[in-house]
């Protein structure tokens, strides 16, 4: 059976989003610092549709892997998809990342409001779940088949998952930083406690690369 991954960036103090999060602003103040790792990596680069240059290497290779291995389908919420907080207004918003987004497969975004779906350039087609994190994550199964589910954020949808006990892995990308306020993923967990079993520590240039294994817990 497929699994559920969440793969994140995360900072030494916990945080995934720094305070005041905007649309002109998307990670809220300081967050984009989080991810100084993956801006110079070659990987990047071709998500953001720039296939020359960068950075191979560790980073580069962890990147890949978290993002694209054996993955037939992604998960996200609102605030990673974008648009602002309310009703849609009308068709024009699509995403942060234009016309042919990096993902590839269909895209399950978490929302309270209803859309049609969003098909895009190079398979990526983004459909808009007003049901919940089990109707998003059944969605997902079908879609992908015998591959992967990978859940990209971002916090209160990963709290969701890990609170239901419905995630498989866990890989965090530990940037050596402090925020000091913002969103917090092991926040809002209501008692949650996963048994995580650890697979993989690695050492990259930016940050340090984290694999767990979400362990069914024994009576």
């Amino acid at each position: 059976m497929s699994k559920l991954r969440l793969n994140i960036t995360i900072t030494l103090d916990g945080y995934v989003a720094g305070p005041n999060q905007s649309l002109s602003n998307p990670l809220g103040e300081g967050g984009e610092r989080m991810h100084l790792w993956m801006y110079p990596l070659k990987a990047f680069g071709e998500i953001q549709g720039n296939p020359d240059g960068g950075k191979t290497g560790t980073d580069d290779d962890v990147l890949r892997e978290a993002w694209f291995s054996d993955v037939g389908a992604y998960i996200m919420g609102r605030n990673m998809f974008g648009g602002g907080p309310g009703p849609w207004k009308g068709d024009e918003w699509k995403g942060w990342w234009g016309d042919n987004p990096p993902y590839h497969q269909p895209v399950f975004v978490l929302t309270h409001h209803a859309r049609e779906p969003v098909p895009m350039e190079g398979g990526t087609t983004f459909f808009f779940v007003t049901d919940g994190i089990g109707s998003a994550l059944r969605q997902a199964r079908e879609a992908a088949g015998a591959k992967d589910i990978l859940v990209m954020g971002g916090a209160n949808v990963a709290q969701q998952y890990i609170a239901a006990g419905l995630l498989d892995e866990i890989s965090l990308h530990v940037a050596p930083m402090f925020l000091g306020a913002g969103e917090r993923l092991f926040d809002n967990l209501g008692g949650a406690d996963p048994n995580l079993e650890q697979v993989r520590v690695v050492q990259g240039e930016g940050a340090a690369h984290l694999k767990y294994a979400v362990a069914t817990r024994r009576s």
